[in-house]
C-alpha cells in the first residue's frame, strides 16, 4: 500500500510516495515556478537512492501540476491512498479529514481567506478525482497544530461578540511544517533542558515565525488569514489596518483591488519591482539593484522583529530554526536576520553558515541558542497523518486496509 502527498502551495507543488507506515520514501518531487515563470516550471523528481531528475515543464496551472505529480508516482508503482496538505481548516478541524463533500465545501469556504492556497488544494483534490477516480484522499490542515493555542494568543482585541459569532479569532499556519521542525530540533539537541523553546522561522512563499514551547505552539505571527506577519513573496504581511480604509475610502480602491494588490502584487515582488523570488532579489541587489536591496533588508527586518518579540514570549530561546526554501537556502538571509540578535546572546557562526546544508547547527559556540537549519519535511508528516486516518478508516474497511 502507497500514500502518494500532494502539497499545493502558492508557488510550487511539492509531492512524495511513501509506503503506509510512512517510514519509507518510494520518491519525491516537486513542481516550481518562484519566478513567476510557469511556462519553465523546473520539474525536480528525487529516485529513493538520491538520483535527480531535473526538467523545464509547463505548468499553466494547478491541475497540470497535479497532472505530472500523480503521473511520476504512478510509474513508481499503484496509489492506495492521497493526502493533501490544506492550509486552512478554519475553526472546524482540529486534526485532519477524509476527503468528501463536506470537506471539500469548507476548503472553498475559506478560499477568501485563503486564496492563494486552498483553490489550489482543491484544484489538486479534483485532479484524483479525475486521474483517479475511487482512490480515497485525506486533508491534513496546516491549521490543526494551532488549534489548541493559548486564548490570549487567539483573540484579536476587537469586539468581543466578533469571536463569539464569527470566530474571528488567530488560526495559524504552517503547522505541518512547525511540527516536524520541532520533532527534528529535539533529536538534534538530545541535551536541550525541557521543556523545549523553539522559534521556527518558515520562510518560503509564505512566511510566518512561531514560538513553540515543548512541541506546542503558544504564538505565531500568521493570524485569521495566511495575509498576517512577515513580509512574504507577494504578500504584504501585517501593516496598519488605518492605511487599508484610506486607500478604499479615499483613494477609491475597490475591495477586490485591494485583495489583489495585498496577496499577489506586495511583499518582495511590490518593494523590488522584480521578482518574488529572493534569489533573483540578491542577484539584483548585488548588481547594485537599490529596490531589489531594500525589499530584502526589509524582509530581513520583519524577521528579525518576529524574533524578537516571539523570544520575549518565550522567556528566552533554546534553538533558533530557519526552514523552507529561503530559510534553508539563503545563507545571506540568514546571515542578515541574525546580525542584531546579539543583543539576545543568539550568534551565527558565518563560516558554518555559508557551508551549511541541512540538517546543520550554524550557531557560534558562544552563542545562547542554537540556529538550526531543517529541511522540512511536510510530505513525510501529510503521509503519516494520512496513514494514521486511514487506519482509523480500515474498521469500515475503507482504504483497504486489513486491521489486525
Amino acid at each position: 500500500m502507497s500514500i502518494l502527498v500532494l502539497n499545493a502551495g502558492s508557488t510550487s507543488l511539492k509531492f512524495g510516495l511513501f509506503e503506509l507506515e510512512a517510514q519509507q520514501s518510494l520518491l519525491s518531487g516537486s513542481l516550481d515556478w518562484a519566478d513567476g515563470n510557469r511556462a519553465q516550471a523546473t520539474f525536480l523528481l528525487t529516485a529513493p537512492g538520491g538520483t535527480e531528475t531535473r526538467r523545464a515543464v509547463s505548468v499553466p496551472d494547478h491541475p497540470a501540476a497535479a497532472r505530472y505529480a500523480i503521473a511520476a508516482a504512478q510509474e513508481a508503482g499503484p496509489i492506495s491512498v492521497v493526502g493533501h496538505r490544506v492550509v486552512h481548516g478554519g475553526a472546524r478541524f482540529s486534526g485532519s479529514a477524509r476527503v468528501d463533500a463536506v470537506v471539500k465545501a469548507i476548503i472553498q469556504q475559506l478560499a477568501v481567506v485563503a486564496p492563494l492556497h486552498n483553490p489550489p488544494a482543491l484544484e489538486a483534490i479534483r485532479a484524483v478525482e479525475t486521474l483517479l477516480p475511487g482512490v480515497p484522499q485525506v486533508a491534513v490542515f496546516d491549521t490543526a497544530f494551532f488549534s489548541g493555542l493559548p486564548p490570549r494568543a487567539q483573540l484579536y482585541p476587537l469586539p468581543y461578540e466578533w469571536y463569539e459569532r464569527w470566530g474571528v479569532r488567530r488560526i495559524g499556519f504552517h503547522g505541518i511544517s512547525n511540527q516536524y521542525c520541532a520533532g527534528r530540533a529535539a533529536e538534534m539537541l538530545p541535551a536541550a533542558p525541557e521543556p523545549l523553546r523553539l522559534i521556527t522561522c518558515h520562510l518560503g512563499g509564505g512566511c510566518s515565525a512561531t514560538a513553540v514551547r515543548g512541541g506546542q505552539p503558544i504564538a505565531t505571527t500568521m493570524g485569521f488569514s495566511p495575509l498576517e506577519g512577515l513580509m512574504m513573496g507577494s504578500r504584504c504581511g501585517s501593516m496598519d489596518p488605518g492605511l487599508l480604509l484610506h486607500l478604499q475610502r479615499d483613494r477609491g480602491l475597490s475591495l477586490q483591488e485591494l485583495d489583489h494588490a495585498l496577496n499577489h502584487q506586495s511583499g518582495l515582488l511590490g518593494v523590488s519591482g522584480l521578482s518574488t523570488d529572493l534569489a533573483q532579489i540578491e542577484v539584483a541587489a548585488r548588481q547594485g539593484h537599490a529596490r531589489a536591496q531594500l525589499a530584502f533588508d526589509l524582509f530581513a527586518d520583519k524577521v528579525r522583529a518576529a524574533i524578537g518579540s516571539l523570544a520575549v514570549t518565550l522567556g528566552g530561546v533554546d534553538a533558533l530554526i530557519f526552514t523552507d526554501r529561503i530559510g534553508e537556502g539563503s545563507p545571506g538571509l540568514r546571515a542578515a536576520v541574525c546580525q542584531g540578535l546579539e543583543c539576545l546572546g543568539i550568534r551565527c557562526d558565518a563560516g558554518k553558515n555559508e557551508a551549511c546544508h541541512p540538517d546543520a547547527d550554524i550557531a557560534a559556540r558562544d552563542s545562547s541558542a542554537r540556529i538550526l537549519v531543517i529541511h522540512t519535511r511536510e510530505e513525510l508528516m501529510i503521509a503519516r497523518e494520512t496513514a494514521r486516518v486511514a487506519k482509523e478508516h480500515a474498521f469500515q474497511g475503507d482504504f483497504g486496509v486489513t486491521q489486525h
